[in-house]
């Protein structure tokens, strides 16, 4: 039986992993260790999703999290190193973009055990994003390079990776799967919501760590929300900031943050989407919601070519350009872009038969 190791650390990736697991549970024949690097750590943003997904609890719990990258890097690659030694698994499976990620990688490549990525080859091509180093790094030393999309491979390709040891294989969107699987599971609230509102996410350090941007981004949000409320489910992080500063926000409805089931309500139900997350694009996209991106580049290219995103950086008129811009679009959500939403069973029958 082959024996698969997954790394986990941050919200997104508990979410993907949660699909896989299932597709374990389901087939038989793998057996699955999991890793906690605790990445990020308090229940709202870890324990509460594996009971919420019903994923199985992690063999290993690291407690590693709310250090500098480079410390919490260091000290996940030195704690998986002694899990993968202990565990000798065929293959260590790892997520996304994080520092968990880039960990996990190091320490599988340095030990000589086949690394599968999912989510690979999204570029975002701005070096100075964290995320963009560790995918970038990953996918390098990976022997298995599971691509969520067309543009995703064609990175890969540009890259030289066809000339590489490895498998570059596009099996679509893991978490369309989830999407499909939790749709019926929908969570609504207990804060009362209005018939007609936004999604705002807005948590990344580029935006909440420059005050500049985190003004333009404010005010323009404030502004929209006198036509429409947007609602902030507040990532601690970003609530950290507003307590600390003195912004115009007496427009917005902040709210606690929202398990997983809850913001798939909050996405089924919303007007609209406004984020400078990741993961929220897409999802976005799966639940047909327009969506406007607080960021000046996004891995998604394919759903701004495609018209149902819209970049507008952290400047407070491109936001409100953007918001009309949207109005007036009519917007397509039946392109294929992310397969089918069998993205971990296809990972898994790739994993068993190598």
């Amino acid at each position: 039986m082959k024996k698969i190791v997954s790394i986990v650390g941050a919200r997104p990736q508990f979410i993907k992993a949660a699909a896989f697991s299932r597709a374990v549970a389901k087939d038989g024949g793998v057996q699955e260790v999991m890793v906690h690097t605790g990445q990020h750590y308090d229940t709202q943003m870890s324990a509460s999703f594996f009971k919420e997904l019903e994923i199985p609890t992690p063999a290993y719990h690291l407690g590693i999290g709310g250090l500098s990258h480079g410390a919490m890097t260091g000290r996940m690659l030195e704690r998986i190193e002694e899990v993968l030694v202990k565990e000798k698994p065929d293959f260590t499976l790892i997520y996304g973009d994080t520092d968990s990620t880039l960990a996990g990688a190091l320490a599988s490549a340095k030990l000589h055990i086949p690394i599968a990525h999912v989510e690979a080859g999204l570029r975002s091509f701005n070096p100075k994003m964290p995320e963009e180093i560790n995918r970038i790094l990953s996918d390098r030393i990976s022997k298995f390079l599971f691509v969520p999309s067309q543009n995703a491979y064609d990175n890969l390709v540009k890259e030289g990776f066809l000339g590489f040891d490895c498998a570059l294989l596009k099996v679509g969107d893991i978490m369309l799967d989830v999407a499909l699987h939790y749709q019926k599971m929908a969570k609504k609230p207990t804060i009362a919501l209005p018939k007609h509102f936004i999604l705002c996410t807005l948590h990344r350090a580029e935006n909440t760590d420059d005050l500049q941007r985190m003004q333009e981004i404010l005010e323009g949000l404030n502004t929209i929300s006198k036509e429409v409320l947007v609602c902030v489910p507040l990532h601690p992080r970003t609530r950290n900031v507003l307590e600390k500063n003195s912004f115009k926000v007496e427009n917005l409805r902040f709210m606690e943050a929202l398990s997983y089931l809850e913001m798939v309500w909050v996405l089924q139900h919303c007007q609209m989407v406004i984020t400078d997350s990741g993961g929220l694009q897409k999802e976005a996209y799966f639940f047909k919601k327009p969506c406007m991106t607080l960021r000046d580049e996004t891995e998604w290219v394919e759903l701004v070519e495609c018209g149902v995103n819209v970049l507008v950086g952290a400047n407070r008129d491109k936001i409100l350009d953007g918001f009309k811009k949207i109005a007036d679009m009519d917007m397509e959500f039946e392109k294929n872009l992310y397969g089918n939403g069998d993205a971990s069973k296809k990972i898994l029958q790739t994993l068993k038969g190598f």
